[in-house]
């Protein structure tokens, strides 16, 4: 499994990918924007992109909505978040994405499980 993380911490971004190679997913890149996002999804095509709700000026919500315009399967995408997926119950529902994963409740495991099998 291919991975592209989307979050504006640099800190979250180096440690995400370090749980998820040492869990046998691979990170093919890494974005803390939009534009950068694109970019990365259109040159890589992981098989899951991590997105972030919360990325400073810029809402995960519309990352991952642009990314499933530009072909991103919504099985493929995950969005993440250290607030609680009540917070964004509605918005979620609304999205292109497999599921919310909380930051606490980060690993590769859960990540398999809301992607199920990428081939």
């Amino acid at each position: 499994m291919r991975c592209l993380i989307v979050d504006d911490s640099a800190q979250f971004r180096t440690t995400a990918s370090t749980i998820l190679q040492r869990g046998g997913i691979a990170v093919v890149g890494m974005a803390s924007n939009l534009a950068d996002a694109l970019a990365s999804y259109e040159q890589l095509h992981p098989d899951v992109t991590l997105v972030d709700v919360d990325l400073g000026a810029e809402s995960g919500f519309d990352v991952v909505r642009a990314l499933h315009g530009a072909g991103a399967p919504a099985a493929g995408m995950i969005l993440i978040s250290t607030h609680s997926e009540a917070d964004f119950t509605d918005l979620i529902a609304a999205s292109p994405v497999s599921g919310f994963l909380p930051k606490f409740a980060f690993s590769p495991q859960a990540v398999r499980e809301l992607v199920g099998p990428t081939e």
